[in-house]
């Protein structure tokens, strides 16, 4: 076995250790920890398929942006540390049982499908690719979007604003 192999292994292997912790843990908090891992272990994955671009846009958004407003949400609940306060898995049996009847369909598939062997590629950065693409040819539709999205989020603090002044 190869390094790369042994690391890609490792890598998936703590995405899904990560990804049953925010999915089975009892205390939000512990989700919120493991959902950190869970991105970063995503990450790691877009970076063995060659798509640095998207690990990076993944650190930075996910990772940077929605995880921080989740721990920021979640510290910020009242209660948080409570020991009532622990969230609960009513469907466990339910759910146990769906994963194993997905994971048998998916070895199924694997099992009949005919895999053909490719060559492995070499890795080449996207990063430039696509950002002379967006400054480029699709400018002006990254420019519209961004005016867009501009838009929605001046009308946004507008509405939290206005719901404000009326208390």
């Amino acid at each position: 076995m190869e390094i790369q192999e042994v690391l890609f292994y490792a890598i998936a292997g703590l995405t899904v250790l990560s990804a049953a912790i925010v999915t089975f843990a009892n205390k939000i908090i512990y989700s919120a920890f493991a959902l950190l891992l869970t991105f970063m272990g995503f990450a790691g994955l877009y970076v063995f398929l060659s798509a640095d671009f998207l690990a990076v846009v993944q650190i930075l958004i996910y990772v940077g942006g929605i995880l921080t407003l989740i721990l920021f949400g979640v510290l910020m609940t009242q209660r948080i540390y409570d020991t009532t306060a622990l969230t609960t898995h009513n469907s466990f049996w339910l759910c146990t049982g769906g994963g194993i009847a997905v994971a048998a369909i998916l070895a199924l598939l694997i099992y009949k499908d005919s895999w053909a062997d490719t060559v492995p590629k070499d890795f080449h950065a996207t990063t430039g690719v696509i950002g002379n693409a967006i400054l480029g040819e699709y400018l002006l539709p990254f420019e519209i979007a961004s005016l867009l999205l501009l838009g929605a989020l001046i009308g946004a603090v507008y509405v939290a604003r206005t719901g404000d002044e009326e208390k």
